[in-house]
């Protein structure tokens, strides 16, 4: 454990700073371990096992093994485990939630939003580990009968994102655990220690020694780990969250195995707003989708299309309400956002401000980093007057920059906001109940927001089109699912119709 946290732990049993492999906590072979960087400050605060290709051999195994005798566990018991690791957690949600926001840089109330957010996924999967079901049919051949049963696939990784560390982990993992399967996690560089926390709750809470691992590892030493457990012959399931571009990589390398895969990508989600819309519902649902964690969510808005009528007027409000935004460190009183995680994330954004600027665009408040915090600090950034050839309207953005574009007609908005390879959400502030259906139907994303901002819930199935990715996270039947295979039995009678 580091030898002094830069916050107060009240449960200090919880903080685990080595991997977690079938059971055992451990360092990497190479005996390296690596910085984890508080975004705030950019200083050093802690430090992981950078585990390598080297260290993935032994970690699936001992999940394979768990595996044998954790899928024969009865749903029931499953449930049970579940909903303990769900209180355990719980019990140490604040603990929890200062590890991602020096992890993250996230406000505090974020990271505890999200820890509450988070354990939505725990309870919901605990139920659904009891509704997996198989059919029974009557074949149009007389005599038989024709049976369908639902089996665990096996061994799943999870190749996870600093963004939402918790969140992300407890979605993928608790449909899995809740299916029968044994998970490795590989989470982000950034956020290798809120992860272990759930690691030792999770074993605190009953489940299996190698039924849930984490292999923590460096920015320089992800792509060979996460090929080495994509490839793996006794990996049957991978799931990922990330970009685009890692995600096309990650399909590749399970394509050899035929493996099954998951994949949750790139958002450049548009966010419509008519002239009948209630100008306050919007900008409140607007303000808490995109500036949460700085803008860093795939599902944030990033192309905000107002009809003319409205434009300048919710400018106007947009403008006002951001500029009251509190930018500084997560853990400081006060503060309503935080700073981007990574220095990348910096360049990024002022790349595209730059650009704006040159296409025309209007910089109407913030529009640079900031400079003598110490961390990685963007000011909240509204751009006025979006052009189509903008770089912020082609590539999703991930940092607190935001632009405005204006539009006509709902045909011109509708193709406007379809003109991206990406469909994972889109958003619309209408009144007009017609109108509501037609977008409904024709944006082109897996998630449509309906005078709705962040929709996002175990309830409610998560995942995008296009090349935003395939397959469904949270939701009934169809997440648990992508952990489960389907078996035909076809019994004959004698005797019998």
């Amino acid at each position: 454990m580091a030898s002094k946290l830069p916050f107060e732990i009240k449960n200090p049993a919880i903080f685990k700073d080595k991997s977690y492999v079938g059971g055992n906590w451990v360092e990497a072979k190479s005996g390296k371990r690596f910085d984890v960087v508080d975004p705030g400050s950019g200083n050093v605060w802690a430090s992981a096992p950078d585990n390598t290709a080297e260290d993935v051999d032994a970690a699936v195994k001992a999940a394979y093994t768990a595996f044998q005798d954790y899928k024969k566990v009865n749903p029931r018991i499953r449930a049970q485990w579940l909903l303990k690791w769900d209180a355990l957690i719980r019990e140490n949600r604040d603990d929890i939630a200062n590890i991602v926001t020096y992890e993250t840089g996230k406000p505090l109330a974020e990271s505890q939003g999200e820890l509450d957010y988070a354990l939505g996924f725990t309870w919901w999967f605990a139920g659904e580990a009891e509704r997996v079901t198989g059919t029974i049919q009557t074949p149009s051949a007389p005599g038989r009968r024709v049976f369908t049963v639902k089996q665990p696939v096996g061994v799943a990784a999870a190749l996870v994102p600093w963004n939402f560390p918790i969140a992300m982990i407890l979605r993928k993992a608790s449909a899995a655990l809740a299916a029968g399967c044994t998970m490795i996690v590989k989470p982000s560089p950034e956020t290798p220690l809120s992860v272990l926390t759930l690691a030792h709750l999770a074993e605190q809470a009953g489940f299996p020694k190698g039924t849930f691992s984490v292999l923590t590892t460096s920015l320089e030493n992800t792509p060979p780990l996460s090929e080495a457990l994509c490839k793996h012959p006794l990996i049957k399931k991978v799931t990922f969250t990330g970009s685009t571009r890692v995600g096309k990589l990650v399909a590749k390398l399970c394509s050899d195995g035929l493996k099954k895969v998951t994949l949750e990508l790139g958002g450049n989600c548009p966010f419509l707003i008519f002239d009948d819309a209630d100008l306050e519902q919007a900008v409140n649902h607007l303000m808490l989708l995109k500036w949460r964690h700085a803008g860093q969510a795939c599902i944030t808005a990033n192309r905000v299309y107002v009809q003319s009528g409205v434009y300048d007027k919710f400018a106007e409000l947009l403008k006002e309400r951001t500029s009251k935004l509190v930018v500084g460190h997560g853990a400081e009183k006060g503060t309503t956002m935080g700073p981007v995680t990574t220095p990348r994330s910096l360049d990024k954004a002022q790349n595209q401000v730059d650009d704006a600027r040159k296409h025309g665009g209007n910089i109407v408040l913030g529009g640079g980093k900031i400079e003598g915090k110490g961390g990685y600090f963007f000011e909240p950034t509204i751009i006025l007057g979006g052009k189509k050839d903008m770089l912020i309207t082609e590539e999703e953005t991930f940092a607190p920059v935001l632009a405005l574009y204006s539009f006509e007609t709902e045909e011109e908005v509708v193709e406007a906001a379809n003109n991206t390879s990406m469909g994972l959400a889109s958003y619309f502030f209408t009144k007009n109940v017609d109108r509501t259906w037609r977008l409904l139907e024709n944006l082109e994303a897996g998630m449509i927001g309906m005078n709705t901002g962040n929709a996002s819930a175990a309830e409610s199935p998560f995942g995008g089109i296009k090349e935003s990715g395939y397959g469904k996270e949270s939701g009934k039947d169809v997440a648990i699912n992508e952990y489960l295979i389907t078996k035909t039995g076809t019994l004959t009678l004698e005797g019998h119709y």
